[in-house]
């Protein structure tokens, strides 16, 4: 080392060992704490740029979102109504969609703030990210309220409307009674074949459902074909017509008839359309009605199915009804060992009701459920012998050499339960549809007979286990509480006693809980 060359002669660019370069530091402008000065955020440290800096800008803090009441439904502009809970995610994506602005920051939450029910307003907490300069993520949260305003909907406005339906199905049944549009009113509740009616007007014979649009009074003939058997005719009324364009608009009407044959009815066939069935016997019983009619021999447990189409090229009538049910009791009963699916076949004596300690008159008969019968029992069935039913078709099967001799004297129909209430409390309920009734308001007579006739629905829902799982049943809230034995009465106790014996049961398992009609005073009381 030259001693004439000074020491501090060093390159000024050689930094010690051991050290790192720094960048350049400054002060905030605002608080005057040390901040890089190379990052392209100002003079603001990253404190001061939340309290300053405002990303939310822009975005609306208030919004109004219309309701309609009748169907409780929500407008999503332009003219689209949607279904959404209270609380739901559906509900929450419509408050942020009607929110401008929101598209230019990142949302990463948004939640419902609890308001009063009856306020009327709807808050939403939103939390929003976006970036400040370079590298700079800022987050924000902020409140939204949202007005709810009542506005009624299109269809909502057409249903209180006159003549503004575009499509009518005329639903009739040429029968006595209404315990075909009974089930078929709980099947239209099961699948919601009714949410795109705008009115349901009951009439004479049958009820009336008018929809606005053409194709959707076709998707609802198409469950009925699904459900029921029927025969429709399509007709069309011109409205008006533009002769420049050549546009015309006309309203449509479908008339739809079920097959007039109800379950538990007794048919006297045709004697060709029995042979064409499979030669079964023409005297039988109507065991169920589906998209087709299902009849059964109760002396061969045969079954055969007529179809709409066939029932319609040749129809015939029913040769008595369930209110020419006589009952009897059972003296005896054999089974003779054939059985089929669910029916046992057996030979039974039995005795009418009525002449029970007047005469000692038997009859014999077999039946396609003694299975569930024993000695004592009551039944329901058709007396034959000594009745007049001026009926051409059994004066044919009279007259045949080959059925004449098999005309049984009693046709046993189903099992009865003298000892149940009419007034029985029952742990479950049916829903019922709402209609018009317009101007067929029942007499106190005529109510009395509905109200009969849907008990007797209500009973065969209890007897059948393949009805009740084609139908909605529901826990029933308001079901008498039983009572202390102590507290009542002899002829109560065993009033209750037989009731709880006597008749089939319906399973809690079965049953579904109505969310809909939620009964307060009930749980107020428990």
């Amino acid at each position: 080392m030259d001693i004439d060359t000074p020491m501090d002669t060093a390159p000024m660019s050689m930094a010690p060992l051991g050290t790192a370069r720094t960048g350049a530091t400054i002060l905030c402008c605002n608080c005057g704490a040390p901040i890089d000065g190379t990052a392209s955020t100002g003079a603001l440290c990253y404190d001061c740029i939340k309290s300053t800096v405002d990303i939310s800008q822009g975005i609306q803090r208030e919004g109004t979102l219309h309701f309609c009441k009748d169907c409780d439904r929500w407008l999503l502009p332009p003219a689209s109504w949607v279904t959404a809970l209270p609380e739901s995610r559906e509900l929450l994506s419509l408050c942020l969609k009607r929110l401008r602005n929101l598209g230019k920051v990142r949302i990463t939450d948004a939640k419902f703030i609890w308001t009063e029910p009856h306020s009327r307003r709807i808050k939403v907490k939103v939390t929003v990210q976006d970036s400040v300069g370079d590298g700079v993520l800022l987050q924000q949260s902020f409140e939204v309220v949202f007005v709810v305003a009542s506005q009624q909907c299109r269809e909502c406005a057409k249903s209180y409307t006159a003549n503004v339906w575009r499509a009518s199905v005329q639903v009739r049944q040429k029968v006595t009674h209404k315990r075909t549009f009974l089930l078929l009113e709980q099947l239209i509740l099961k699948h919601q074949a009714h949410r795109d009616t705008i009115n349901i007007k009951e009439e004479k014979d049958g009820i009336d459902f008018y929809f606005a649009q053409k194709n959707q009074a076709d998707a609802f003939i198409s469950f009925l074909k699904s459900v029921v058997p029927i025969n429709m005719k399509e007709s069309r009324h011109l409205i008006s017509s533009d002769t420049h364009t050549g546009n015309k608009s006309y309203k449509y009407s479908t008339s739809v008839e079920i097959v007039p044959i109800c379950r538990d009815d007794l048919v006297a066939l045709p004697l060709k359309l029995a042979k064409q069935i499979g030669n079964i016997s023409p005297l039988v019983i109507c065991h169920r009605v589906g998209t087709a009619i299902n009849l059964l021999d109760p002396n061969t447990l045969q079954t055969a199915d007529i179809s709409a189409d066939v029932y319609w090229r040749n129809p015939f009538s029913p040769l008595a009804g369930t209110p020419e049910l006589v009952e009897f009791i059972v003296m005896d009963i054999e089974p003779t060992g054939q059985r089929k699916g669910k029916w046992l076949l057996s030979e039974a004596i039995i005795a009418r009701a009525s002449d029970l300690g007047s005469n000692d008159r038997t009859y014999f008969a077999r039946t396609h459920f003694g299975n569930l019968l024993h000695a004592g029992d009551s039944v329901l069935g058709y007396l034959l012998t000594g009745t007049n039913f001026n009926s051409s078709a059994l004066d044919a099967i009279e007259d045949s050499k080959t059925y004449g001799s098999r005309i049984p004297d009693v046709v046993l129909v189903k099992k009865h339960y003298p000892n149940r209430r009419k007034n029985k409390k029952r742990n479950w309920k049916l829903k019922r549809m709402a209609k018009d009734e317009g101007d067929l308001l029942p007499k106190p007579a005529d109510q009395e007979r509905m109200d009969a006739e849907y008990e007797m629905f209500l009973r065969d829902v209890e007897e059948d286990e393949e009805l009740r799982a084609a139908l909605a049943l529901y826990k029933n809230s308001k079901k008498r509480k039983p009572q202390d034995p102590d507290a009542m009465s002899v002829a109560e106790t065993d009033m209750t006693m037989g009731d709880e014996e006597d008749g089939p049961k319906v399973n809690m398992d079965e049953l579904l809980d109505d969310f809909d009609e939620l009964d307060i005073q009930d749980k107020e009381e428990a």
